[in-house]
C-alpha cells in the first residue's frame, strides 16, 4: 500500500492534495497544526469514499523541540512520500516585523521541513521508490516586498531541495519543489479585493489558481514514472513572475 504524509493538509492547497492523492490510490497521514477537527473530517470523508485505503489524522506544531520531532516521526508507519504543504507569511516591513514572527515563519516554512526530511529519510528509502515534494512559491525566485522573510524561506527550500536531491538520488528518492503563484487560499484572502484583481490582471492566463491546479502536479511528481525528475523547482503560476 502506498502511503504519503501530507503536512499542512487542512489548508486550501493541502485539502486539494489529499483529495487528488486519495483518488490516485494513496493512503494518507493528514497533518494539521491546530485544525484537528478539520483533519478528522477530511479523514472521515476520504475513508468513506475509499474504504480500502487508510486516512489517519495527525497533529504536530512545527515550532516544537527537536526531541518532539523525533518522537513524532517514530510513531509513523512506513511512508513512500512526504508532501510539505504547510506555510505562513506576514505582510510587513522587515523593520516593523516582530522577531518572534520571523522565527515562526522560518521554522514552519524552512527549518522544520529540513529537520523532518532528515528524520523521515530512513522510512522513505526503504521503498523501491520514494518522493518528497515541498510547496515553494514564485516569491522564492522573485522576492516580494512586504514578504521578504517569506521570500527568503521559500528561496531556501528550493536551494535545499536542489542540494538534498543529489544526496539521495541513488536511493530512488526524488526531491522537488512546486512553486505556485497566486492561489485562492486563506493566505491570499487577507488581501483587499482590488489588490487581488490587480494581481489577476498581471497573470497571463487571466485567473488566480485553484487548489486543484497545484495538486495535479503533486500527484504527478509522486508517480513511479517521475523518477528522472529531481532537484527541480517547478513554477505553477499561470505565467506570472517567471
Amino acid at each position: 500500500m502506498q502511503r504519503a504524509i501530507v503536512f499542512g493538509a487542512t489548508g486550501g492547497i493541502g485539502q486539494a492534495i489529499c483529495v487528488e492523492l486519495a483518488q490516485a490510490g494513496w493512503s494518507l497521514y493528514i497533518h494539521c497544526n491546530q485544525n484537528w477537527q478539520i483533519a478528522c473530517e477530511i479523514s472521515q470523508r476520504l475513508s468513506h469514499k475509499y474504504p480500502r485505503q487508510d486516512f489517519i489524522p495527525i497533529k504536530l506544531d512545527f515550532s516544537v523541540e527537536n526531541s518532539d520531532l523525533t518522537a513524532f516521526v517514530n510513531t509513523l508507519l512506513p511512508v513512500n512520500a512526504a508532501v510539505f504543504g504547510q506555510g505562513i507569511t506576514d505582510y510587513n516591513f522587515v523593520s516593523s516585523q516582530d522577531l518572534n514572527i520571523i522565527d515562526r515563519i522560518m521554522h514552519i516554512n524552512l527549518t522544520t521541513p529540513i529537520k523532518l526530511t532528515g528524520l523521515l529519510e530512513p522510512l522513505l528509502i526503504k521503498n523501491d521508490f520514494s518522493r518528497i515534494v515541498y510547496l515553494g512559491s514564485v516569491y522564492g525566485g522573485d522576492g516580494s516586498a512586504m514578504e521578504a522573510v517569506y521570500s527568503a524561506s521559500k528561496s531556501g527550500i528550493s536551494r535545499f531541495a536542489q542540494s538534498y536531491a543529489r544526496e539521495v538520488a541513488s536511493a530512488n528518492l526524488t526531491v522537488n519543489v512546486l512553486a505556485p503563484g497566486a492561489v485562492d487560499t486563506s493566505m491570499n484572502a487577507t488581501l483587499a479585493p482590488e489588490a487581488l484583481e490587480e494581481v489577476k490582471g498581471e497573470i497571463p492566463v487571466g485567473r488566480i489558481a485553484e487548489g486543484g491546479d497545484i495538486s495535479f502536479w503533486v500527484k504527478n511528481l509522486l508517480d513511479v514514472r517521475s523518477s528522472y525528475l529531481t532537484g527541480q523547482t517547478i513554477y505553477v503560476s499561470g505565467g506570472w513572475l517567471i
